[in-house]
């Protein structure tokens, strides 16, 4: 476990020495669970929206996006049903005065059950090498089948208890499951009772006239309260799917774990509009989209997971997780929703209005139902930056820090770098430069020995480096070095467009989701 918080403390402290991420206002010490993306954070959280959004909308004709505001009418949170259910059960340990979230407790306690299954599984793995059975080897090994069942049935029992509001039987879980308080060390807790997340705010010129708002906790309800307007004025028919990118707001308990759980974050949502009855079939089909997607960016499959809920939110008749292995373990990267016509159907009846699609081929007017995908765009970059952030140890037995970050979603595509600042060599690097940065994201680096050189880029992710040195000046060529396998080759100026287009360009990338 202390492992993997090292290797979590690796992460947090590369994203800031190579200027992805740090922490909101840190001059004036910070501000809890709230992030500034700095500038190679910025343009990788760009370029993972731009592929988000690609695969989304302009890869799907009956797609469309929107970007609706933060604002909204404060009936909407009535209707989505957010004012009353949009609760986290807490709970206080008397000791530490620390305050928890009575269900992240428990599935952290879960986490530790699955890890010594991971120990068994690696053990087993050592001892029977290539004969190895994991699938065999889960379902017949006695200890790990019993961890197994303690872990489910701990998720189940939770899942009920939350699902009946009983927060008494929480409580009793926690302690029958020895849990205690990360900081005391005691099991003195206080009963569980539920903490509402959205944050409230004011509109108006003064305080007596001003209409009580809420920061949106999510950006679903703005595509739901434009479904009428979207698909009139785009002439739209079901099945058809609406986008959005956009900030969200969640007065979380317990914000943890760097950009994993934040009060300001960022979703990419998408919700598809079906007719009523045919859910379950698009239910499967976005899920096998979605986790196409994800591994078209080449993380290894191992690395994800689905996970179905036990407890399924007010408006859901299915919901499951695509669970990515972060450093501190499997966790919820994206879900997808079966989410019915609660959404549609509410807002129907706390506005007034009808919020029906005719259909022609049925010739019927109805309230369509909905499957929705939800992904936090600041989770992915966790995901993509966790997971090529590595340690390698080369031939000569030193060490290299590399992030092998998708070259697709690279923040810089390539470094062009002078050998030595004079002989005309800055002027031809220069001029690279100004030919590429048409295309592609490019930068000039010409400070310490180029090996250092090379070093740094590596551990800030670049693809490639351009090296222009005296033999330039005489064949009009380059070295082209790959990070990930430190390859070099030579290449001409005039190629050096499509050597890197090659290996970045997101249509390129995107094609592997249909193969």
């Amino acid at each position: 476990m202390a492992n993997q918080e090292d290797i979590f403390k690796k992460v947090i402290a590369h994203a800031k020495e190579y200027g992805y991420v740090v922490q909101s206002s840190e001059i004036y010490d910070g501000l809890s669970a709230v992030y500034d993306y700095t500038q190679n954070g910025a343009e990788l959280k760009k370029n993972i929206r731009e592929y988000w959004w690609k695969a989304m909308v302009q890869m799907h004709e009956n797609i469309v996006g929107i970007d609706a505001a933060i604002f909204m009418h404060p009936t909407t949170w009535k209707a989505s049903g957010h004012v009353d259910a949009f609760n986290d059960p807490l709970i206080d340990n008397k000791d530490s005065k620390k305050r928890y979230r009575a269900d992240v407790l428990i599935e952290d306690h879960v986490a530790k059950i699955e890890a010594k299954i991971d120990k068994e599984v690696n053990k087993a793995a050592k001892r029977f090498g290539e004969a190895f059975d994991k699938e065999q080897f889960l379902s017949t090994n006695t200890r790990v089948v019993e961890y197994r069942k303690k872990a489910s049935d701990i998720l189940q029992r939770m899942g009920r208890s939350l699902e009946a509001e009983d927060l008494d039987d929480v409580k009793k879980l926690i302690e029958e499951l020895g849990i205690v308080c990360p900081v005391s060390g005691s099991k003195n807790w206080t009963d569980v009772k539920q903490f509402n997340l959205m944050f409230g705010t004011k509109l108006g010129a003064s305080a007596e006239t001003a209409t009580d708002l809420y920061l949106r906790p999510e950006t679903a309800q703005g595509i739901f309260v434009n479904f009428l307007n979207v698909q009139k004025s785009g002439r739209l028919k079901i099945p058809f799917g609406i986008a959005q990118i956009g900030k969200a707001f969640r007065n979380e308990i317990v914000a943890r774990q760097f950009i994993f759980r934040m009060r300001e974050f960022e979703q990419m949502e998408m919700q598809f509009f079906i007719r009523p009855g045919s859910q379950k079939e698009w239910y499967e089909k976005w899920k096998e989209t979605r986790m196409k997607w994800h591994l078209s960016l080449g993380m290894g499959e191992e690395n994800y997971r689905f996970h179905d809920h036990e407890k399924l939110a007010h408006y859901a008749d299915a919901a499951a997780d695509i669970e990515f292995k972060f450093p501190f373990g499997f966790k919820e990267l994206e879900g997808i929703h079966s989410r019915t016509d609660f959404d549609l159907r509410s807002h129907e009846e706390y506005s007034g209005k009808k919020l029906q699609y005719f259909d022609p081929e049925l010739n019927e007017s109805y309230v369509p139902y909905v499957v929705e995908t939800s992904i936090g765009l600041d989770r992915m970059f966790l995901a993509v930056f966790s997971h090529a952030l590595q340690e390698e140890e080369l031939e000569n037995g030193s060490t290299r820090t590399v992030l092998r970050i998708p070259a697709v979603l690279a923040p810089t595509k390539a470094a062009v770098l002078p050998l030595v600042k004079k002989d005309g060599l800055p002027e031809i690097a220069h001029k690279i430069i100004a030919d590429l940065k048409w295309d592609f994201n490019v930068i000039y680096d010409e400070k310490d020995a180029v090996g250092r050189r090379y070093r740094r880029q590596d551990a800030a992710g670049t693809p490639f480096c351009i090296t222009v040195d005296h033999q330039t000046l005489e064949d009009n060529t380059v070295t082209i070095r790959h990070r990930d396998s430190m390859e070099q080759l030579r290449v001409s100026i005039d190629s050096l467009r499509n050597h890197i287009a090659a290996e970045v360009d997101m249509s390129a990338w995107l094609k592997k989701i249909d193969s």
